[in-house]
């Protein structure tokens, strides 16, 4: 059982070896990238929301739209519920670049995915997704295990 994990582990790691050479052609990290297409479909985050959504420490989350705000691609707008607080926002020119980096993972997806049946290709959606809802759930202890 545990090879299943090791197995899911390397072909993740491998996705973003083989997304990170290619982005990073543009100038692009995969954090970037990630960031981006979050602002993408949640829009007007402030940065704290946007961080946790991200899984990353707010100081880091920071530097990264430093850069992006600087790179012309990520506007950041004062909160009119709370003067303390930044709400970030797409620029125009950020949007061919999410399309060229969509255009990117679509490319690694399909060189993973060579030679793979379109039967096997939905089995295999079908059963990471029965995993990631599995492993959605969050972990109780059962007080009698401690």
């Amino acid at each position: 059982m545990t090879d299943i994990g090791f197995l899911i582990g390397d072909v993740a790691r491998l996705l973003r070896r083989r997304f990170d050479e290619r982005a990073r052609l543009i100038g692009v990290t995969r954090q970037q990238w990630r960031l981006l297409v979050m602002l993408n479909r949640c829009e007007g985050l402030n940065q704290g929301a946007l961080a946790e959504r991200l899984e990353v420490e707010p100081i880091s989350l920071c530097r990264m739209v430093d850069r992006l705000e600087e790179a012309g691609h990520v506007e950041r707008r004062r909160d009119p519920a709370d003067r303390r607080a930044w709400r970030l926002f797409l620029t125009d020119r950020s949007r061919p670049l999410i399309e060229q980096l969509a255009r990117i993972a679509d490319a690694v997806m399909e060189q993973a995915l060579t030679g793979i049946s379109a039967e096997a290709h939905a089995a295999l959606a079908a059963v990471l997704t029965d995993v990631r809802a599995n492993l959605a759930t969050p972990f109780v202890q059962d007080a009698a295990h401690g």
